[in-house]
């Protein structure tokens, strides 16, 4: 089965300082995390706070969820991190 976003929901993490997305890979549920230094990373203009961390989540979906396939193919585990290094 091939991984897939088919949630649009996403939040603010302030205890990991990151965006939390899931993805579904057939009925399974899978949590990713993107720190605030990798969205930092992707639009070095944006607002550093939680409506400024999700803009650029949002702006940037695409690429994150890319980003986030790749790393999903590495491994299976119960949650995923991505840093800016994954961009």
């Amino acid at each position: 089965m091939t991984l897939s976003f088919p949630n649009q929901s996403r939040c603010y993490d302030t205890k990991r300082h990151a965006v939390r997305f899931w993805g579904h890979n057939g009925p399974m549920e899978t949590s990713f995390y993107i720190s605030a230094d990798a969205l930092h990373h992707l639009q070095p203009d944006a607002q550093t706070d939680e409506a400024g961390f999700l803009n650029t989540f949002d702006r940037n979906r695409d690429l994150i969820c890319a980003a986030a396939a790749k790393i999903f193919k590495r491994g299976g585990k119960g949650s995923y991190d991505l840093a800016a290094s994954d961009f």
